[in-house]
């Protein structure tokens, strides 16, 4: 018996299925129904009733993957704990965060945390709301800072405030005539660009399902990578984008906030749930004084076309 052989039961057990769990573990399905009889002739026990579908477990099974559970538990806090200790000695903090939340107030943050803690190593990640969710979970970061909710009942999360969305349009768009707030309406029978195409879920589906909320049907879709090929393609012609009024990156692009109230981009910061390290509440508080010092950050659609 090896931890291998313990995973891939668990997978099965779980799945009720040996096709969906050799999905899950991205490998086919001859070797893990193979290290599953491996494993029940090492115990000398049946642990899967194969005949039933979907796939029920023995009265062993049904104990030994109660102890798995457990094993592979203790194994993840270990590494955790581990982690965080080397972490710990060597003074070093991991941040990841999702691209448009650095056209907001996380720079001004970093600068106020490397003065606060000089002596706290800063190391980033590049990742999405969702990405950061397993990051966090594996121990590749400490915090993060994204604009997507996505539960995970390991992950806490800490919405700092709720941002005020725009449309993004060509300057030589007719929609571009008018500065006062627009509708979502106007997308109607429009191309909308949205982003990230993936990983899912993100800020594109939660565009796209306030859309659909409101019965608003664009005529085209286009799903593309990153906020910056978004704008590129806004600036071209090509199309509207919905996006964080913080990421106005572009000087050649016009942008009208958008009307609707009931629409925001949630700015969150996540940790793991059971973490008390000192840096959570030290980036709490740090942001709270950022919010304090700066308070322009509450609401930068007051100069959203400067």
């Amino acid at each position: 018996m090896d931890l291998k052989q313990i995973r891939y039961f668990v997978a099965v057990a779980e799945a009720r299925s040996f096709t969906l769990a050799a999905e899950q573990l991205h490998i086919t399905q001859p070797p893990l129904s193979r290290q599953i009889q491996l494993l029940e002739q090492s115990l000398g026990v049946q642990l899967i009733e194969r005949d039933s579908r979907p796939l029920q477990l023995t009265e062993a099974g049904r104990l030994f993957y109660e102890q798995s559970v457990q094993i592979l538990l203790r194994i993840e806090h270990m590494q955790l704990a581990t982690s965080r200790l080397g972490q710990s000695y060597q003074q070093r903090l991991t941040i990841g965060f999702a691209a448009s939340s650095l056209y907001g107030g996380l720079p001004i943050l970093i600068q106020s945390f490397r003065k606060t803690y000089p002596n706290i190593r800063l190391q980033f990640l590049e990742l999405t709301s969702t990405e950061q969710l397993e990051a966090l979970k594996s121990g590749r970061i400490d915090i993060g800072f994204g604009r997507v909710r996505v539960h995970d009942p390991a992950i806490a999360r800490i919405t700092f405030r709720e941002e005020r969305l725009a449309l993004a349009m060509a300057s030589t768009s007719p929609f571009a005539l008018e500065k006062e707030p627009i509708c979502l309406s106007a997308l109607n029978h429009q191309t909308l660009i949205t982003y990230p195409s993936q990983p899912r879920p993100s800020f594109a589906d939660y565009v796209l399902n306030v859309l659909h909320d409101k019965r608003i049907y664009p005529a085209d879709i286009q799903e593309v990578l990153s906020l910056q090929t978004a704008l590129g393609l806004v600036s071209a012609g090509e199309g509207f984008c919905v996006i964080p009024t913080a990421a106005r990156i572009r000087q050649d692009i016009f942008y009208r906030l958008i009307r609707d109230d009931d629409v925001s981009s949630p700015i969150i910061f996540s940790h793991r749930k059971k973490d008390n390290s000192w840096y959570i509440q030290a980036m709490q508080h740090l942001v709270h004084k950022m919010y304090v010092d700066h308070p322009e950050l509450l609401h930068p659609d007051n100069c959203i076309n400067p």
